[in-house]
């Protein structure tokens, strides 16, 4: 049996096989990125409800602790004191990954941010991290609205 087709099919020329790949090359590397790709549009400013972080004790004096599970930043600059940011990377949205004495590393491009102020310590970031409330309750840090 004989295929008949009823539309004019053109082959796939090399140039249309390598502008697709092109793109698709494209797309992924944004998507690896963060996917925000604006200048941090994407990022989270915290939680949207109250969450408890656990024992206040876990964050030491003059240094921070970065929950991820949260995506919260919390450092306790002088005892008692405790600072709340959000720990998404401002320049494309991705999740901060350590804390490296005073300031908090974006893994995926080397953005550093001040843990006490959320300021940016080194680009490619330019806005500081956003504040996300912070109280103790019960000995526990509760971080989000109303908290």
């Amino acid at each position: 049996m004989r295929r008949v087709t009823t539309s004019k099919e053109s082959p796939a020329t090399r140039r249309t096989v390598l502008c697709g790949a092109a793109l698709a090359a494209l797309g992924l590397t944004a998507a690896a990125c963060g996917g925000g790709g604006s200048g941090g549009s994407g990022a989270s400013e915290g939680p949207d409800e109250p969450v408890d972080l656990g024992d206040a004790k876990a964050v030491p004096v003059g240094g921070a602790k970065l929950y991820a599970e949260q995506k919260v930043l919390v450092s306790q600059p002088e005892e008692g004191d405790f600072k709340g940011f959000s720990a998404v990377c401002t320049h494309q949205g991705s999740l901060l990954g350590e804390v490296d004495g005073d300031v908090a590393v974006c893994p995926m491009h080397g953005s550093r941010f001040h843990v006490d102020t959320g300021e940016v310590a080194k680009g490619p970031a330019t806005q500081a991290l956003p504040s996300v409330p912070v109280k103790v309750r019960g000995g526990k840090l509760i971080a989000g609205p109303e908290s």
